[in-house]
């Protein structure tokens, strides 16, 4: 198994992408810390799915926007499995309106969960990887911070915000063999686009390469990869899973 004997940190994984890395990571040998806000349903339930793999999950309830809850999910990942070996940001948030329209509020929330949350579990967990001199840190970017999106300017720059971070971090943090890459997802079928028609979601379909709308396992496989010795020699890259979307 890929991740055999390996501890994850997973910030917003009780559902959707989140959930879909925990369960491929689970399914290669790895014990996770899931980190969810609020909906302690989903807790429960994806960690009794996951419990069939054998391998340790823990939750964690928080706000990523707070340092405190980041320490604490380090701290329980070391206490519990003895090394954090790995860490997605995952957890994120929409807050779509047109630029004119756009609050405050509807800026701040966005940046302060998507960015500075990310950024306050890379300083966490990057403390414990320095002295262990071994890490891989995934970051949840999207094709939304590569190209912009309509609508999205505080998500845009959020994702934009956080392809930055891990290029800059992937520099500091290389000397001790620690990996920081991005994954930048297209159209994915989550809770999200759930609402969507069936009509409108072949009319995005036609503007993907692939002809399809991506699944939370095509982002999970790419999170594995990533996580695993098998991209020992890759830093600083940010990698596009969308089907063909932005060519």
């Amino acid at each position: 198994m890929l991740l055999e004997g390996k501890s994850a940190i997973i910030t917003g994984g009780v559902r959707g992408i989140g959930r879909g890395i925990a369960e491929a990571f689970c399914k290669e040998g790895a014990n996770v810390v899931l980190v969810y806000r609020s909906n302690d349903e989903a807790a429960e339930a994806t960690r009794a799915a996951l419990a069939a793999y054998g391998t340790g999950v823990e939750l964690v309830k928080g706000d990523v926007a707070s340092m405190e809850t980041a320490k604490e999910a380090v701290a329980r990942c070391k206490e519990t499995f003895g090394s954090v070996d790995i860490l997605v940001n995952n957890a994120g948030i929409t807050k779509d309106k047109l630029l004119l329209k756009m609050s405050d509020e509807d800026f701040g929330q966005v940046v302060d969960i998507n960015l500075k949350g990310s950024f306050n579990f890379l300083q966490a967990a990057g403390s414990v990887m320095m002295k262990q001199r071994h890490g891989a840190i995934i970051n949840m970017a999207s094709i939304s911070g590569v190209m912009g999106n309509p609508g999205q300017v505080n998500y845009s720059a959020s994702k934009a915000g956080v392809i930055g971070m891990t290029k800059a971090a992937a520099k500091e943090l290389g000397r001790r063999h620690i990996r920081v890459n991005a994954i930048a997802p297209g159209f994915i079928e989550t809770d999200m686009t759930a609402a969507l028609t069936d009509d409108q979601k072949e009319a995005a379909a036609k503007n993907i390469g692939l002809g399809r709308l991506g699944q939370p396992a095509d982002i999970a496989n790419c999170a594995v990869f990533l996580a695993s010795d098998m991209s020992d020699y890759i830093t600083g890259q940010v990698i596009g899973v969308d089907g063909g979307l932005i060519i």
